[in-house]
């Protein structure tokens, strides 16, 4: 059987891959290497527990030599590197986790892969693909009327998350520059959907609502993200693999700048309609608390060069990805509840103080 190596995925983003992946009965099999941090829920891969295609290994991409038994194992013929501490508030907070998973393990990744590929012969060789997927937070702070982040941007990381990102896409680049391992790299923006681990502001701000807790929202609310359905970024993430040019970025959005308050009112109108409360709107539950550090105020991601070199387009509107993101959570209380005693309070309970 023929395998892709996905890391990360028990996690968000790579949870909703290897399901979307693995929903065509044709698809080659996932060696699917995760650590399992607090962010990682082998729950997320129930419905592939007994997949024959699905191999689960828990493993750091910092262990080199645990990679290269993998690679020797099953010889994928890509990988797909989503492993990544991603969350900026705790980055904040200790930043060394995120400089070793994100720039360590990426570079350990690079290494094993680079030590695997120059073994394949011919065909094998000539096919084989390293897709690294980052994040639009690489580019920094755009200003109110300043033109959509294009790939050509200079970096400009703000938080030690986004700098250990950017470290990450630096090297990738370096290794198809320097020893011609065909690199792929994406940069998307703000994901969301199912399976959102509960410390991410949608899921946290359904979490809360229907606990009847205060809706914590940065400032004054009006930092801008782009708004990308996570099944939408999946269906991207597999035409670059398929089809992408090697050696170039790809830009992933979703055409849905809102604002923080935006989505949070969004939210609360949506459960309004589909769990209404005894009494009042949500929306009352709103709750202004101190900024974070450094806190970009807008990003915005041009992804003309994913439509024009490879047709993609997201299939979801923002008021469509929300509605099934919305409802996903509402009927799966017990995934949540399980996700949020995950050594999460703690980190919520600070990450908000007033």
């Amino acid at each position: 059987m023929s395998h892709i190596l996905v890391t990360g995925g028990a996690g968000f983003i790579g949870g909703n891959f290897v399901l979307n992946w693995l929903a065509n009965p044709s698809a080659d099999g996932i060696v699917n290497v995760d650590k399992l941090t607090y962010a990682g829920n082998r729950k997320i891969l129930d419905a592939v527990e007994h997949d024959l295609r699905h191999v689960f290994s828990q493993t750091d991409i910092c262990d080199r030599t645990s990679l290269d038994c993998l690679f020797a194992q099953y010889k994928p013929r890509a990988v797909v590197h989503l492993a990544a501490e991603s969350h900026v508030d705790r980055s904040i907070h200790g930043p060394g986790e995120f400089i070793q998973t994100n720039i360590v393990g990426t570079f350990t990744l690079l290494e094993a892969a680079r030590a695997y590929w120059v073994t394949l012969d011919g065909e094998a060789k000539a096919a084989f693909r390293f897709l690294h997927v980052s994040t639009d937070e690489v580019f920094g702070s755009l200003g109110p009327t300043d033109p959509q982040t294009s790939e050509t941007a200079p970096y400009a990381p703000n938080s030690p998350y986004s700098a250990s990102k950017a470290a990450s896409d630096h090297l990738v680049r370096a290794y198809f520059h320097t020893y011609g391992l065909p690199v792929l790299t994406t940069n998307c923006s703000n994901n969301y959907g199912p399976y959102h681990f509960p410390e991410k502001l949608i899921p946290l701000m359904i979490a809360n609502a229907l606990s009847g807790k205060p809706l914590p929202v940065y400032g004054d609310g009006q930092n801008v993200r782009d708004w990308l359905y996570v099944d939408d970024h999946c269906s991207a993430l597999r035409e670059v693999l398929a089809r992408g040019r090697l050696g170039e970025t790809y830009n992933v959005g979703g055409w849905n700048e809102k604002t923080n308050l935006e989505v949070v009112y969004a939210l609360c109108d949506l459960l309004d309609q589909l769990r209404p409360k005894a009494a009042g709107s949500y929306r009352d539950q709103i709750a202004f608390v101190k900024d974070r550090p450094g806190h970009d105020r807008r990003y915005a991601i041009d992804a003309r060069k994913l439509e024009r070199e490879l047709g993609w387009k997201p299939a979801e509107t923002f008021e469509t990805g929300l509605l099934k993101t919305v409802q996903w959570y509402l009927d799966n209380q017990t995934w949540v509840l399980d996700a949020t005693s995950r050594q999460f309070g703690n980190q919520v309970v600070n990450q908000y103080a007033a």
